[in-house]
């Protein structure tokens, strides 16, 4: 699999969806002790634990936030897995029954990515690194850890 600095480097990449991103942040560091990787202007950060990794994005209203902009935990996640053909895998998933909610599609930090939900309402993500992008190239701000 292709490198990319714009990604996690982790294999699966859980992907949390907060109403206040940063403060959540605050809280996993201070709480867990976790640490930021990659700040993504302020609706995404992603987490490192060890040689774990975590995504906390922003609530929307198709993933965890209510029609009324309240917030639902129950439609808060997601997992991302990092795989060496999106194309494929999402049409595998096609075929067992997964509903696509978002085809194949590249990115410009370097990455194709398909969304899926599987037949139990479970959001996957599926990401291929298409190039090795510096996270400064398309607005990414590195932490040092």
């Amino acid at each position: 699999m292709l490198a990319n600095r714009s990604v996690p480097p982790c294999t699966v990449i859980p992907e949390l969806y907060y109403p206040d991103v940063t403060a959540a942040a605050d809280w996993l560091c201070k709480a867990f002790g976790f640490a930021v990787r990659l700040r993504i202007g302020d609706h995404r950060i992603q987490m490192k634990f060890a040689d774990g990794c975590l995504i906390i994005a922003e609530a929307t209203p198709d993933r965890g936030q209510t029609a009324d902009g309240g917030f639902a935990a129950g439609r808060a996640h997601s997992v991302m897995i990092r795989v060496a053909d999106a194309d494929s895998l999402c049409e595998r998933a096609r075929q067992a029954g997964a509903r696509i909610l978002k085809p194949p599609t590249d990115y410009p930090y370097g990455e194709r990515q398909c969304n899926l939900e599987d037949p139990f309402g479970h959001r996957w993500t599926f990401t291929q690194s298409i190039a090795d992008v510096a996270p400064e190239e398309w607005g990414g701000t590195t932490v040092d850890l």
